[in-house]
């Protein structure tokens, strides 16, 4: 067997232009070569643009995706009792989702281990955000991850180099060959992650608009389709949520800024975006993990999580097996703030819109997050709002306390901060916050 062959497959030709469908040992002569070093970048880096091109079948998808997955680590959670639900979101900016949500259907019954990423570009990271929690180790063992699961009912870690090293590899070669956009790239590269840490079933948050990855609902659409096919072609089960991300999601964006917010909405004092969104795919894992068939039920029980103080005990249980201090944590929430700061405010009358991904840029520079992965991010910088996208605004009226990682950032940040809001003279329609369901 040869790559150039497998490539060209691929490829396509004349009488076969949109290529043809690689069988499951063609993959793995593929990915595992490359892994071993025995297929040089230069033949990857081909293949990764025939895919960008020609696109995969469900079925291939799933096969790539099996393949990564066993390029390295599993976590084995045999000897647990489940069920086992995770729920992955696209990434987008003030998005916390994952913080409140683990341990409120962690206290529904439902285990979830959640593997996570940290922030690049505009969108933010689940482990950033925990990582500002002091003392928090968000990088922990199998052994432990599998301790603290059984515990508390969820557990939050990252991704080692052990853990599917295909996806590490691969990825890097597609930022700098042009092909991130591909679908079942994309498709591979979360499920491989997802799959590895032994969830039986997956709920996604697919993002569009302005601050997501997918900036059109047909982008969207296709995305999550691909990853609820693909996951269920893998004997998983699977749905996904199409969610808006044109404006950013509660008041609170940047690392422990969003760990405040988190606590807030497991108090049942959180935005009512992100509680409609917290309990939407609480429903949905509830329902994929067996507890109810149900979507009335299973949202009654998912705010009795809240209301019980269940959800926000189990938090804090995890924040203290991964190294937190509870108490100390409950004490700087309200408090713990930069001590660079500044306010931005309404330049003129009007309905007020705010551009997620101008917004979410600007926190980059502030701090919150990382133009790239070995930069460093300050867990104290950030912003919050005062005002929300529709409301009718004042000249003059505070619409944001920001918070910098140092007097300099501000130079840049605020001039963009600035341009990511504006006023129109007419009441703003707004898209649905859930757009609608793929299963």
């Amino acid at each position: 067997m040869r790559a150039v062959d497998i490539i060209m497959k691929k490829r396509g030709s004349i009488l076969n232009p949109k290529g043809s469908e690689l069988s499951k040992e063609e993959l793995d002569f593929l990915i595992n070569g490359y892994v071993k070093g025995d297929i040089p970048d230069y033949q990857i880096s081909s293949w990764l643009m025939a895919v960008y091109f020609n696109g995969m079948t469900f079925a291939e998808t799933g096969l790539l995706t099996e393949i990564m997955l066993h390029s390295g680590d599993v976590i084995d959670l045999s000897g647990l009792t489940g069920p086992f639900v995770d729920k992955h979101s696209t990434g987008g900016v003030g998005d916390k989702i994952s913080l409140p949500l683990a341990p409120m259907v962690a206290a529904c019954g439902v285990k979830v281990p959640m593997m996570s990423g940290r922030a690049l570009g505009h969108t933010g990271g689940t482990l950033d955000k925990l990582d500002s929690i002091t003392g928090y180790k968000s990088q922990i063992s199998p052994e432990e991850f599998k301790t603290y699961l059984q515990k508390t009912g969820f557990a939050m870690t990252g991704q080692t180099k052990q853990i599917v090293p295909a996806d590490r590899l691969l990825y890097a070669l597609r930022d700098v060959t042009g092909t991130v956009e591909s679908i079942p790239l994309i498709t591979a590269s979360i499920l491989s992650k997802k799959v590895a840490e032994g969830s039986e079933a997956l709920v996604f948050d697919v993002k569009y608009g302005s601050g997501a990855f997918m900036k059109t609902k047909e982008a969207a659409t296709e995305l999550a389709t691909s990853l609820v096919k693909t996951a269920q072609a893998m004997g998983k089960k699977a749905s996904a949520l199409i969610t808006n991300m044109n404006t950013p999601l509660g008041y609170k964006t940047g690392n422990f800024l969003e760990i405040e917010e988190t606590v807030e909405c497991l108090q049942g004092k959180g935005p009512a975006d992100v509680m409609e969104l917290t309990y939407a795919l609480g429903v949905e894992m509830l329902i994929l993990g067996g507890i109810t068939d149900s979507k009335e039920k299973a949202l009654e029980l998912c705010k009795e999580a809240i209301s019980s103080g269940k959800a926000l005990e189990l938090f804090l249980e995890n924040v203290a097996l991964q190294g937190g201090n509870p108490d100390k944590l409950m004490e700087e929430v309200g408090k713990r703030r930069s001590s660079h700061k500044r306010e931005i405010f309404a330049s003129e009358d009007g309905y007020l819109k705010i551009d997620a991904f101008k917004a979410g840029l600007a926190g980059v520079t502030l701090g919150v997050g990382r133009n790239r992965t070995e930069d460093a991010v300050c867990p104290d910088a950030g912003f919050i709002l005062h005002k929300k996208e529709g409301e009718l605004i004042k000249k003059g009226e505070l619409l944001m306390e920001v918070y910098g990682k140092n007097e300099e950032c501000f130079t840049s940040a605020l001039p963009a901060l600035e341009k990511a809001f504006s006023y129109e003279k007419n009441s703003i329609s707004k898209d649905e916050l859930i757009f609608k369901q793929i299963s």
